[in-house]
């Protein structure tokens, strides 16, 4: 248990890291005085190294161990994060903000470092509670404006950036790679599930879920000020329940992953129609109606999230960091793309509910992807 908390704890410091970029937007775009193109473009960067980043720190997890890499995942979060602090032109910010990404990237990290101390029967709620890490862009949408407020601009970086430090001492000084010699891979054997359709189905389904909440996580303090013109603490703290509930709720979907019949499969059959309702509940510009659908919606996918990482280990029991670096990768350019897509629809349309249409017509393709699935994989039921 101690491995896993620390492992939790190193990405929730690593996410609120990478949270503080948008947590911190309308101080910056105060601060810089940027378009709303900008703006947008500043949210999304960070996400594209915290996708594909996923790819190679998962690769070399499997190779070298969880402990090391995760070390130098953290230490080299934490140099952009201060800088950031220092930025007086766009170019920094995105500069900077793109690096900070990493954060985000740290998940492929912990994902097989965590899992590999619990037997396959518990590896759903084991990865469900490393999840939970989440929170941390939970902590930087709270926390941000007011440190702010209190103590300075720089300080809404600054203070996450002490924090990481604080966690990568203490994972420095307890945390051991599972126990176990596992032979290092070839890059050939590292590639090798890449080849495999079910890979790629998880992607998918990554892509929506975890793509959601990302993209939802850093997209809500601009919602909320340009939709319903909420100050930033307002706004912020509004973002921080939805993220509370998407990361509670993923241990829950790792959980019922492991309980019922029909494993991690059967928990997105009801969070992919689930989801699909929300969104035309988001798309509504109400207050109560888009209330409404942020926090069905946080509840959905946070469920899916965790089911879907309950299956990575099922089938691929030998390369849980390769893939979880794939299939994370997926999700984080869920997290990437609907931002910038969203920006573009609202300047062509004057509209945001357009992005919520195209969120719940995606929700409708994955059920009737898992739907079909069903009937031709055997190997997504526990029996």
């Amino acid at each position: 248990m101690l491995q896993l908390t620390l492992a939790t704890g190193a990405f929730a410091v690593c996410f609120a890291v990478f949270g503080s970029v948008s947590a911190m937007m309308g101080s910056i775009d105060q601060r810089l005085g940027l378009t709303d193109l900008q703006v947008w473009v500043a949210i999304a960067l960070p996400v594209l190294l915290g996708s594909l980043g996923r790819i190679p720190l998962g690769m070399m997890t499997d190779r070298w161990g969880g402990r090391i890499v995760f070390i130098w995942t953290m230490a080299l979060a934490i140099v952009p994060t201060v800088l950031l602090g220092f930025v007086t032109q766009y170019w920094q910010l995105l500069v900077c903000g793109f690096f900070v990404g990493i954060g985000l990237a740290s998940f492929a990290v912990g994902a097989p470092f965590a899992s590999r101390w619990y037997p396959p029967v518990k590896q759903g709620s084991a990865l469900g509670i490393y999840g939970a890490g989440n929170i941390g862009q939970s902590l930087a949408s709270f926390g941000a404006p007011f440190i702010v407020a209190s103590a300075g601009y720089a300080w809404g970086f600054w203070v996450f950036a002490i924090v990481a430090g604080a966690w990568l001492g203490l994972f420095i000084a307890l945390a051991r790679n599972p126990p176990g010699v596992v032979r290092p891979k070839t890059l050939s054997e590292s590639l090798a599930p890449m080849r495999e359709r079910v890979a790629w189905i998880l992607c998918a389904y990554y892509f929506l879920t975890f793509g959601g909440f990302v993209a939802m996580a850093i997209s809500l303090p601009k919602f909320l000020t340009a939709m319903f013109q909420l100050s930033a603490q307002d706004a912020g703290l509004r973002t921080a329940g939805f993220v509370l509930l998407a990361t509670a709720m993923r241990p829950v979907g790792g959980i019922l992953g492991d309980k019922l019949r029909g494993g991690g499969r059967a928990v997105l059959l009801w969070v992919f129609p689930l989801t699909a309702m929300f969104a035309i509940f988001m798309a509504c510009p109400t207050m109560v109606t888009f209330t409404i659908g942020a926090l069905g919606m946080a509840a959905s996918i946070g469920l899916g999230n965790g089911a879907v990482f309950k299956l990575v280990p099922q089938f691929f029991p030998s390369a849980i960091g390769a893939v979880t670096g794939l299939v994370g990768a997926a999700g984080g350019l869920g997290g990437f793309f609907p931002p910038l897509l969203v920006g573009a629809l609202r300047e062509a349309t004057g509209s945001y509910s357009w992005g919520f249409v195209l969120l719940s017509f995606a929700s409708i393709g994955c059920f009737c992807l898992t739907w079909r699935t069903a009937a031709t994989e055997r190997k997504w039921t526990n029996e």
